[in-house]
């Protein structure tokens, strides 16, 4: 069965001792145990019972010596209370004489087995305890037991009432239990003191059991009976003199450290720890129990039996037990009769319950289990409290009372001994659970609730260390960085039914019955008792107390609907455990206490050292320092902290804790755009690490990394500032608000450091040039740091994160200074020249962008890149429009300067276009910078034709040059595209066109001589016209450009005709021109459709048709161009008349005759409305578009 288990079990690993020769198995040894445990089956009624050995200090057994009949155990063996090799180092306590169960002895396999406790172990107790209490129904003797909840386990020890109030007598202590247990169960409580039969017994079992492993030991001597007398009298005279209770109990200096350390009392004595599955119930249970070799199995039991006094029922539960927790097939039993053996009987353990005179059901033993552990999980629910366990000699009812709660009633709640043990428990089994990486969250709330009572237990004035790292690891249960929807959506957290804490306390059928124990004093004094169990016959009633496991809403991981409840939670953890480390360092006295009402004073620069971006150099040279020497480790608290201290390692993880809190709050504002929030958030943030600089005396790059990370959003934020400067109010408010938590953060961090050194990004400054320059330093140290250590290639994201805002920043700061160069350029008079407040502004706006362009193109972002060259081209355009000639309009003529500075322009705009390569990389930045480039041409070429620089050039080299300009301008003119800036587009291309043609016009006009030239003008300026035209007509809000034109290129055919000679070619051209004045028609259709939408308007509102009406639409430019129109149709229809009279006399045709008729007709309506002074201008378009009807069907055929 588990024999062979047993054996290697027992046999310790090499090297593998520890405590005092204990061994720990290893995995594949305690897997392999697991798998033979044993399935016993007694007597027909099936009980699972499995046993698995964790630990064994005991040396491999030895067969048992079987005694000679008529040998006298009366007398002692050579080896009696000696140490044995076969022993080994355990070796009295093996044999059963330092025998009392310590009431911590739970708490000492707990720590050891730290794995188990608070999730798959369901009690944790000696086997003593476990066998008294499945005794219960059969025995009338009393039970006294502590039990504690940890997790879903229970801890179980004997509360050995007689020596807790000898205990009493001496210290002072238990004086309230000892009331209590006076009132209420018995006044007249008096020590009961052993009887001489009961140490004889001991005695005799004792030498039995070392006379059953004596070999060799006839050379050792045998004591006199009175120095045995007095060796066993001592013994146990120490044993009960209340030495097993620890003193007033003190956490380890290492228990932070070291979670396996043990203390004061709290060891685990015991021999053998075994994993016992009885039915469905898991025990951790420490055993001492001697075990032997010998018989039909290498594993047995060896007992003493009294031949005169038959096994009673309790004995044969007891020795089954015994057999069945450590895994042991048979029992020996050897009989006396006043200590002279009598004989050897050998019992298998599944027979021990048919013995005769102590048959029991193990059917029975199976509920009895069930239902005490149901009992006392339905009703021990508060973790960290002691309850009782205590059912009185002779009576059958067992009660279970709440120790804690009773003692808190006194005047000092920590006079409870057992609190410091469980508060150190619940800790260690926290500390466990969160040092297991693969556990997931679903034990958050386990850890939670665990460290939450371990805080409430202990007092903070005596252990500090506990509350500070208890604090530290709640505030860590809080992930800071994760997605917010991972909160709401992380069901498991409410899913360890069987592994929470508590359940659902059921109630007891009759335990609100009152009254029912005959001896209490006062029946009413029951409701002291937590729960009763009203008869110990009813633990035989199968399931009569089966436990419903629910979990209580306390012990579920709290959801945080945002991040602001999450980072604040985090907070309370941080500066409660500040205030435990602050409280525990000595110097405290020569510190001011805060007063959480009044804001820390925080030492400030005056404003002349600090203002304005000299400033801010000084500031960033001094930071930079800092952050050298921080590299070499230096170290400055203020608070004398010893570095190294648990105080100092723990402010360090608590400070960088907050620090990280802060960042996360700062950040969420930012979202929600609570700019003045954020920047206090960043400003606590930075705080916070500016102590732990101080403190910290190697600094690792992951912390470095983080302050990269903190400065980079202040970085963003004193620029979204900057941006929303109209709310400045609302922000200042918002920044100068404090909760009382954070002024105490605050206080902690002032014990250790001025918390200056990041006061410079900080500050919430109201000039809008300082908040830039700020944002700007904060994104140069921020990538200064990751130029510190490897963290540049560690992090390549957030490198080129910084490297991105440092280019944005500085395009930021040089629009700034190009927008300041441009207003003061606008304010001086035409006749100035350039001021140097200008130049220094150009300079530095100059200077801002090529460090931008720079940042931008050592991370590959060609877009960004082209944005900040095209910006650069249009700084070089407004300096060359600030050294446009001074002096007089009218003697204005286009200067180098201009020149250079407008082909600097377009050197850049050309740059951003080689640097995004194809429209592919970024169409609407691609279109953008061709626009720019097409605009820089075009107002090149039209200053140079507007303002001919004809006393440095000739007119052929000018107009050479600005029809280049103009066709450049034009080549970067996209027409086609459909955008928003299509019809610019139009309007552009066609102005150009329009230009170029009333340049080759003048051209030809004032040129003589060389007629190919002069047709090639001729040529141009026509094909130029026609183009125009064409672009106009696609435009709605043109109309007045259309016309004028069309007027123009009427001008120009008359111009034509002036040169030629024949009246058939001057007739053609009259045609012509007359055909062009048709064409107009579309022109004034336009004007008419705007006047008559003005007209429209409601009269009431009179601004409305003002703001509506197309801008385009210049009343005075139509009536003039009108005026033109009229004018040079008159003139034409005149010299048409004219013409055809003149051609009708020498050849007759019909066709000739209509026109001259209808040319006639016209005219002379022409000449009336003229002539009509009050007609308004709509009329005056109306009659014009129905003449230009008539002239349209009148000339029909014969106009070309």
């Amino acid at each position: 069965m588990g024999d062979s288990k047993e054996a290697g079990a027992e046999s310790p690993p090499a090297g593998a001792a520890a405590r005092g020769g204990l061994s720990l198995l290893s995995q594949g040894e305690s897997e392999e145990s697991s798998a033979q445990g044993s399935a016993l089956f007694l007597g027909g009624n099936e009980v699972k019972s499995r046993a698995v050995v964790k630990y064994s200090s005991a040396p491999p057994r030895t067969a048992f010596a079987r005694l000679e009949e008529k040998t006298d155990l009366k007398l002692p063996p050579a080896n009696w209370l000696r140490e044995s090799a076969k022993l080994g180092p355990a070796g009295t306590t093996i044999l059963g004489n330092s025998k009392k169960s310590k009431p911590f002895s739970s708490f000492g396999m707990a720590y050891d087995f730290i794995d188990s406790v608070g999730n798959d172990v369901d009690v944790v107790s000696d086997s003593e305890n476990i066998k008294k209490l499945l005794k219960i129904p059969y025995s009338k003797s009393h039970v006294s037991m502590a039990v504690h909840r940890i997790g879903r386990t229970l801890l179980l020890d004997e509360l050995d009432i007689q020596e807790l109030f000898m205990r009493s007598s001496q210290t002072g202590d238990w004086t309230w239990l000892k009331e209590f247990y006076q009132r209420l169960i018995d006044q007249k409580w008096q020590r009961k003191k052993k009887s001489k039969e009961h140490w004889y017994q001991k005695a005799i079992l004792s030498k039995f059991l070392y006379y059953s492993i004596n070999g060799d030991g006839a050379a050792q001597p045998v004591p006199s009976a009175a120095e045995q007398q007095e060796s066993s009298s001592s013994d146990q005279t120490n044993d009960a003199d209340g030495a097993s209770w620890p003193a007033p109990f003190e956490m380890p200096s290492s228990v932070s450290e070291d979670p396996s350390a043990s203390s004061q009392g709290l060891k685990n004595d015991f021999v053998r720890n075994i994993l016992w599955t009885f039915e469905d119930i898991h025990m951790l249970v420490g055993s001492n129990m001697p075990i032997f070799g010998g018989g039909r199995y290498p594993a047995v039991s060896l007992r003493l039996r009294d031949n005169n006094k038959p096994i009673n029922v309790l004995t044969g539960i007891d020795y089954w037990l015994d057999n069945l927790i450590c895994n042991v097939p048979e029992l020996v039993m050897c009989f006396h009769v006043n200590g002279i053996v009598q004989k050897y009987e050998m019992i298998k353990t599944e027979e021990i319950p048919n013995l005769e005179n102590s048959n029991f059901s193990t059917k029975v033993i199976k509920d009895i289990a069930q239902n005490i552990l149901s009992f006392l999980k339905s009703n021990c629910t508060k973790e960290g409290h002691t309850y009782w366990l205590f059912k009185a000699s002779g009576s059958d009812i067992v009660k279970l009372y709440d120790l804690t709660t009773l003692c808190e009633e006194t005047e000092d709640k920590y006079q409870n001994p057992f609190t410091m043990p469980v508060a150190i428990l619940l800790y260690k089994v926290a500390c466990n659970m969160m040092m297991k990486k693969n556990q997931n969250k679903k034990h958050y709330g386990t850890i939670r609730t665990l460290l939450l009572n371990c805080v409430k237990l202990l007092d903070k004035s005596r252990h500090p260390q506990i509350i500070a790292s208890a604090n530290y690891m709640l505030s860590e249960l809080f992930q800071l960085d994760e997605p917010k929807k991972e909160e709401s959506s992380e069901s498991p957290l409410n899913e360890n039914s069987d592994e929470s804490y508590s359940e659902e306390e059921e109630e007891m059928p009759d335990s609100d019955e009152n009254g029912s124990y005959s001896t209490s004093s006062d029946p009413s004094d029951d409701n002291k008792a937590v729960a009763i169990i009203k008869s110990v016959g009813e633990l035989s009633v199968p399931e009569k107390y089966k436990s419903i496991h629910q979990i209580r809403p306390s012990c579920t991981f709290p959801v945080c609907h945002d991040t602001e409840e999450r980072c604040r939670l985090v907070l309370s953890y941080v500066l409660e455990g500040l205030k435990s480390v602050d409280s525990s360092i000595k110097k405290e006295s020569d510190l001011p206490a805060a007063d959480p009402n009044t804001p820390i004073p925080l030492k400030y620069e005056d404003d002349s050292t600090r203002g304005g971006p000299e400033g801010l150099e000084k500031q960033m040279a001094l930071f930079l320092d800092k952050m050298g020497s921080l590299q070499k480790g230096n170290y400055s608290s203020q608070s004398g902290m010893i570095p190294g201290s648990w105080q100092h390692k723990m402010k360090l993880q608590l400070i960088l804790k907050s620090s990280k809190a802060y960042y996360v709050l700062s950040d969420a504002a930012m979202s929600l755009q609570k700019y003045g929030r954020a920047l206090r958030y960043i400003k606590l943030a930075l705080q916070s690490h500016d102590t732990y600089c101080c403190l910290c005396t190697n600094m690792l790059s992951e912390v470095l990394l983080f302050l990269s990370q903190y400065l980079t959003l202040c970085g963003d934020i004193q620029l979204m500032l900057a941006q929303n400067a109209n709310n400045r109010a609302a922000h200042l408010e918002e920044f100068n608000y404090q909760t009382k938590e954070d002024q105490e953060i605050l206080h902690s961090l002032h014990r250790e450091s001025s918390c200056q050194g990041f006061a410079w990004a900080t500050d919430l400054s109201t000039d809008l040039e300082s908040q830039l320059s700020v944002s700007c330093k904060c994104y140069e140290a921020a990538n200064e740091i990751l130029q510190f250590s490897d963290l540049k290639s560690q992090n390549p994201e957030h490198y080129v994160q910084v490297l991105k805002r440092m280019g944005n920043i500085r395009n930021e700061i040089g629009v700034f200074y190009m927008n300041q160069a441009a207003a003061l350029q606008s304010e001086r008079a035409v006749s100035k020249s350039v001021s140097t407040a200008e130049q220094q502004l150009w300079k530095k706006s100059f200077s801002c962008f090529e460090k931008g362009i720079h940042n931008f193109e050592s991370i590959d972002d060609a877009t960004n890149a082209a944005l900040l060259l095209c910006n650069t081209g249009r700084l070089m355009r407004i300096c060359a429009q600030a050294h446009c000639g001074a002096g007089d309009e009218f003697k204005r003529e286009f200067s180098p300067e201009e020149g250079l500075y407008y082909n600097k322009a377009v050197d850049y705009y050309l740059k951003a276009l080689r640097s995004l390569g194809t429209r592919d990389i970024h169409p609407a930045v691609w279109d953008s910078v061709n626009w720019e480039l097409s605009t820089t041409y075009f107002t090149m070429a039209t200053l140079q034709q507007d303002y001919a620089p004809l006393s440095r050039k000739a007119q052929e080299q000018i107009e050479k040059e600005v029809s280049e300009a103009m066709m450049k301008s034009l080549k970067y003119c996209d027409v086609d595209s459909v955008s928003a800036r299509q019809p610019l587009c139009q309007y552009r291309a066609a102005t150009i066109h329009h230009r170029l043609a009333s340049m080759y016009h003048s051209c030809l006009r004032n040129q003589v001589g060389d007629e190919h030239l002069r047709k090639q003008h001729r040529v141009l300026a026509d094909l130029h016209y026609s183009k125009a035209v064409k672009l106009f007509q696609l435009l709605k809000d043109a109309p007045c450009e259309l016309l004028r034109v069309q007027l123009e290129r009427v001008a120009f055919a008359e111009f034509q005709m002036t040169s030629q000679n024949s009246n058939v070619g001057k007739l053609k051209t009259l045609s012509g021109a007359l055909d062009i004045m048709v064409r107009t028609k579309h022109a004034f259709q336009l004007i008419r459709k705007e006047l008559v939408e003005e007209f429209d308007q409601p009269k009431s509102d009179e601004s409305t048709p003002a703001a509506d009406s197309s801008p385009s639409l210049n009343r005075e430019e139509v009536i003039k161009l009108l005026s033109i129109f009229e004018s040079r149709l008159s003139f034409l229809l005149l010299q048409s008349i004219k013409l055809l009279s003149s051609t009708k006399k020498k050849t007759s045709s019909n066709t000739e005759e209509d026109v001259l008729k209808t040319n006639k007709q016209i005219y002379s309506q022409l000449l009336r409305a003229i002539a009509n002074k009050n007609a308004t201008l709509l009329e005056r378009i109306d009659i014009l578009i129905h003449l230009l009807d008539q002239l349209a069907r009148g000339s029909g055929s014969g106009v070309q």
